[in-house]
């Protein structure tokens, strides 16, 4: 299938790495034309070079509002719309026991990792509200669903993003606008790599590890998973989808793991008083 953006506008922070590049080639090569941001100005314009007259770039630091507004109002001047803003920005950001976390690093994570969702939601709906469509997609995290799978600050904040989806997105479906988050596993991007290995390039190496230690037999998670998953919340085929938290986990989520589940292996029911068979 191909064309399953076709026609749509879409805007995409943290667009230069990782996540949110994978989407933005994905994105146009299903036919969408894409704005993107990032700090990253390099790496950036050479996506946007890339991919020709389907893509602008411009710096867009999320903690600053006036840029996430500018990436918005970018993709409506150059392209006469948006019909997808994906809020894919983030970082690890503080790391350690919670008695010792730095509050100026609590505080930098957070407005990373949740300021920048409010502030793409809030400028995403400013634009599709008067054209009564759209869709918003954010980065959320297993560690936003479960305790112990990322750092403190970095739960609190990907927590948060699901809880927001969820209140955004019953407040904006009246205006024709669906809002849903992706809660990914570790993955094989830069991120992961330097937290894995110590070397942000290393990404095969990173795969290797992350299949070792995935339910799914030799299968790390990968960028362009995650790209997938967006793809899909942000097309039509997902049209009755709202709310909803999408996980690329492996199904770390739900009970899988390395090891077989227990009681894997057939034994006569267990009955009352320690009685067994039927």
């Amino acid at each position: 299938m191909t064309g399953r953006l076709e026609g749509k506008v879409a805007a995409i922070t943290g667009a230069a790495s990782g996540f949110g590049a994978a989407a933005a080639r994905l994105f146009v090569a299903e036919g969408c034309k894409v704005a993107l941001g990032d700090i990253q100005q390099e790496q950036g314009s050479a996506i946007a070079e890339e991919l020709g007259d389907a893509a602008v770039f411009t710096i867009c630091n999320v903690t600053k509002e006036e840029d996430v507004a500018k990436l918005v109002d970018l993709a409506v001047s150059e392209f006469g719309k948006l019909d997808i803003m994906f809020n894919n920005a983030g970082i690890v950001g503080a790391v350690g026991p919670i008695d010792t976390t730095p509050a100026e690093e609590w505080t930098a994570t957070l407005d990373i990792l949740l300021n920048g969702v409010f502030y793409g939601m809030k400028h995403a709906a400013r634009v599709m509200k008067p054209q009564g469509s759209g869709s918003i997609v954010s980065m959320s995290s297993t560690a936003g669903i479960m305790g112990g799978l990322g750092p403190h600050t970095y739960t609190a904040a990907k927590h948060a993003v699901v809880g927001l989806t969820k209140g955004v997105g019953a407040e904006l479906c009246r205006f024709g606008i669906r809002v849903n988050c992706i809660s990914p596993a570790g993955m094989a991007t830069a991120m992961v790599a330097n937290v894995t290995t110590g070397d942000h390039t290393a990404i095969e190496d990173t795969k290797k590890v992350l299949a070792q230690n995935s339910p799914l037999l030799d299968r790390a998670g990968t960028a362009e998973d995650v790209a997938q998953a967006a793809l899909w919340l942000a097309s039509d085929e997902s049209g009755y989808t709202n709310g909803h938290t999408l996980t690329t986990d492996a199904g770390i989520t739900t009970g899988s793991t390395v090891n077989a589940p227990a009681f894997d292996e057939y034994q006569p029911m267990f009955r009352e008083a320690g009685k067994t068979g039927v």
